[in-house]
């Protein structure tokens, strides 16, 4: 049985520009080529990978160095806005981790009380006697 692909049309518009933005600025740091951009991300066509480069890219076409031309304020703005975007989207990922990290402690100094109770033994580090005289002389500072 061999699996055959459909081919579905896609368009410009089908591609967000923060992905657009992404593939570029990952292409232009040299973390891919446009065929692994391809593979990476979905997109049908090389070409088209390579217009985003063109159009959003930091590199002339045609003398092959990088450009210095000023972005229209339009590219500037949805190049800005696709960064906010994709900080928001980075940002809520961090602080699902934070909040995982906070619940996955509780839950391990929880096991350390049972185990220590349970057993009787002191697990957690006791500390030198240097450290909890510097402890208790700044306890007692208001």
């Amino acid at each position: 049985m061999s699996k055959e692909k459909n081919y579905v049309k896609r368009t410009q518009r089908d591609y967000s520009m923060s992905l657009k933005l992404q593939i570029v600025h990952e292409i232009e740091r040299g973390e891919l080529s446009t065929h692994g951009a391809c593979k990476k991300y979905g997109v049908q066509a090389r070409s088209t990978v390579v217009s985003w480069l063109r159009k959003f890219g930091n590199f002339d076409w045609e003398t092959q160095t990088p450009s210095q031309m000023a972005k229209t304020p339009e590219q500037q703005i949805m190049e800005l806005e696709a960064k906010v975007t994709l900080l928001e989207k980075q940002k809520a990922h961090l602080e699902q981790q934070v909040n995982f990290t906070d619940k996955k402690a509780i839950i391990f100094d929880m096991l350390i009380d049972i185990a220590e109770k349970e057993y009787n033994i002191d697990i957690r580090k006791n500390s030198s006697p240097e450290q909890l005289s510097y402890l208790k002389k700044n306890k007692n500072k208001p």
